[in-house]
């Protein structure tokens, strides 16, 4: 179930390398801080905690950094089983080689692969959107920031630009995401320094971190889910761990770093922009509904001044297009690595022979998230933005799979050592826990019809897209299942085999 070597689309004659072993990637060709600019460029820090800090805030008050904290434990939870089941099955299919492994080809399949990618097709068709949006702004196009048809057509060509940058291999990804993440983190802790400075600014207090200080469980839940929207991402990185210089070890190693770096980054700007501009409900505070999607845009212009402001803006801007194209990279290996398996079409599989990348995934994936943005569109504006919010029940349904699969993967070797116990079966499991908890709670209130912008039979949008999401993905694997007959009767045995046969190169 390797790859034929008919398969491998020719290059040009003096530029294209020797074919290496395993699916054709280029190993060795990531370190660990391109691991962790990864990580951290897929998140979206700088979009991220603008359009979700202004939320939790109208939820809880003073007690967004407390939120953010516990947003962070199920994704340090779920972080740990990434780290264990990488270093022991190091493939860049991730979650669908890890849910296949432990609990066979349907779960593999359906929620170690269509429902991650359904989470980050949404998530690109808002990328897509926020960033040509600020891109517009930035340019002082403001008629055409508000202009429907504009900002679409500009975030398509945003898309088209980023899928030909992931087509072109990893070292120039790589190389472009540090440009875009140092932008992020000097708008971000600059324009935290500066509200910490202001005169007048609250002095942080203690207060604003106790967990037990929540007003009951539904705004206390609604504030944990928001966080783990901002967090959400970072899994992305472990996509590249056959082409780390270290397979099993360092895309572990960055998961960690980079989780731990988006809880320093987010809790220094929730408590300066706290301790700025409060949680009032009027003018640049927190509390005010206008500013809830965008704190940033207020706060930016009496802190740093227009210039500096603008800066603000483009370091949006920027977040949004390198979470792009960080998503463009691992959803293109995702779909090489169901190739290798025999669980997609052996076009997926190909390798540029020059780049080293997977073209057609990565390609696929582009033109789909450019239809999915139009179609969605099209039907209303509003759907769009339902769509986005459907993302965090998506999330907590596939981190909550592969936490419980590293559990039962590792369930006869708990017994082995106190790390083992603690490591690959105690704080995975309570990590799983906790999203399932996510889960349910997020789908207890998207029920409702007044959750998001639509809803259909008193039912809302929200939950009708998550879970509909979801359901569709039964009949697509019924269709995959005629197609790949061998996979569903072997996945688990094939997927041991092959992944223990191209693991081995990297580990050396």
């Amino acid at each position: 179930m390797t790859l034929d070597s008919q398969d491998i689309s020719p290059g040009p004659r003096a530029a294209a390398p020797p074919a290496p072993a395993g699916k054709g990637l280029r190993s060795g060709s990531v370190g660990l801080l391109g691991a962790v600019a990864l990580g951290l460029s897929s998140t979206a820090p700088a979009y991220s905690i603008a359009v979700t800090l202004g939320l939790v805030t109208m939820t809880v008050g003073q007690l967004a950094p407390a939120a953010l904290l516990i947003g962070f434990v199920p994704i340090l939870l779920t972080a740990f089983a990434f780290r264990e089941l990488n270093r022991d099955m190091p493939d860049c299919g991730t979650t669908f080689v890890w849910n296949t492994r432990a609990f066979g080809p349907w779960a593999g399949w359906l929620v170690g692969s269509w429902v991650p990618t359904m989470a980050t097709l949404f998530a690109m068709t808002a990328l897509a959107q926020v960033s040509a949006t600020y891109l517009l702004t930035v340019l002082g196009l403001d008629e055409l920031a508000g202009n429907g048809a504009a900002v679409t057509v500009t975030g398509l060509v945003l898309l088209a630009g980023a899928t030909v940058l992931a087509r072109r291999g990893l070292r120039i990804a790589t190389g472009v995401q540090y440009a875009l993440l140092g932008l992020q983190l000097v708008a971000l802790f600059g324009l935290g320094f500066a509200a910490f400075t202001r005169p007048g600014a609250a002095t942080p207090s203690l207060s604003w971190f106790n967990p037990f200080a929540f007003d009951g469980a539904g705004p206390f839940a609604e504030a944990v889910l928001l966080c783990l929207f901002i967090y959400w991402g970072w899994d992305s990185l472990v996509t590249v761990n056959e082409e780390t210089s270290d397979a099993d070890r360092v895309p572990g190693r960055a998961v960690l770093i980079s989780t731990f770096v988006l809880l320093g980054t987010y809790l220094f700007t929730a408590v300066a922009a706290v301790g700025y501009a409060g949680t009032g409900t009027t003018g640049i505070g927190l509390g005010n509904p206008d500013n809830a999607t965008d704190f940033l845009a207020a706060l930016a212009p009496p802190l740093l001044g227009g210039a500096l402001a603008t800066v603000v803006q483009l370091a949006v801007c920027v977040s949004a297009l390198s979470a792009m194209l960080t998503c463009l990279v691992g959803s293109g290996r995702g779909f090489l690595s169901m190739s290798s398996h025999g669980a997609l079409p052996k076009a997926f599989g190909r390798i540029h022979p020059r780049y080293r990348t997977p073209t057609v995934g990565t390609v696929f994936f582009g033109a789909a998230t450019a239809v999915t943005l139009v179609v969605l569109k099209l039907a209303s504006p509003r759907f769009l933005g339902d769509a986005i919010l459907s993302i965090g029940l998506l999330i907590a349904c596939y981190y909550g799979a592969t936490a419980f699969a590293c559990v039962w993967r590792f369930r006869h070797r708990l017994r082995d050592s106190k790390r083992d116990l603690l490591f690959k079966g105690v704080l995975p499991l309570l990590g799983g826990l906790m999203m399932v908890a996510a889960l349910a709670r997020s789908a207890y209130d998207m029920v409702a019809a007044d959750y998001g912008s639509t809803s259909f039979l008193g039912i809302g949008g929200v939950f009708l897209l998550g879970i509909g999401a979801v359901a569709l993905g039964l009949p697509v694997v019924l269709l995959i299942r005629a197609r790949f007959p061998r996979f569903f009767r072997e996945g688990k045995t094939s997927v041991v085999a092959l992944t223990a046969t191209e693991s081995t190169p990297n580990e050396s």
